[in-house]
């Protein structure tokens, strides 16, 4: 597995993690003509209670008072900034964007791109990984009766969709390609503690 790869699995673990504790969840839909856009996010703050700097190990404590240990390896740069008292937000967000391109008659494909952001030197530990993965596929299949279209990727592979609005579904045709746009990021800050006077 590459590092990239590793980098980005390491993260969405951790994320899961952090992610069952309770936190602030958004959600958004909007549609227009031909397209249409889910986002999605979730945000969780833990508080540092505990650093043990030759294992590189923090103890977090969520909000809802559970501890969780999460080891840092050397990619998490400023490690000894770290303090006990210092705040970690976490930030998990998503998206999917569906468009529809009529008439369609160009290539299938799918393309990844991975992103990876670290704090700057001297600063407090953080960053964020994440991808964007862009998917065209030909519509082969619609059925008005069951609101379902069906689409082939670019390996052979065909996915059923419902479409729930009937003027979308009216607008899309055998033939028509759909390009489907998937974001996902994982952000990491560390605030210092508050130090009351």
């Amino acid at each position: 597995m590459s590092y990239l790869k590793w980098v980005v699995s390491a993260a969405f673990v951790a994320a899961a993690q952090l992610a069952a504790a309770q936190g602030q969840t958004t959600a958004n839909v909007t549609h227009e003509p031909g397209k249409a856009t889910v986002t999605g996010m979730h945000k969780v703050t833990a508080t540092v209670t505990k650093i043990d700097a030759d294992t590189r190990t923090v103890t977090l404590k969520r909000h809802d008072g559970k501890l969780v240990e999460a080891e840092l390896g050397p990619e998490v740069r400023n490690f000894d900034q770290l303090k006990v008292g210092d705040v970690v937000t976490m930030t998990y967000k998503e998206s999917l964007t569906l468009s529809l391109k009529k008439g369609g008659g160009g290539e299938t494909s799918v393309q990844e791109t991975p992103q990876v952001e670290r704090a700057a030197a001297g600063e407090k530990p953080g960053g964020m990984v994440g991808r964007e993965v862009k998917v065209t596929a030909n519509v082969v299949s619609v059925d008005t009766k069951t609101q379902m279209v069906t689409l082939m990727g670019p390996e052979g592979g065909t996915m059923d969709l419902r479409v729930e609005d009937p003027q979308q579904l009216a607008s899309v045709q055998v033939g028509d390609q759909v390009e489907a746009v998937y974001t996902e990021a994982f952000a990491v800050s560390v605030k210092p503690a508050q130090h009351h006077k």
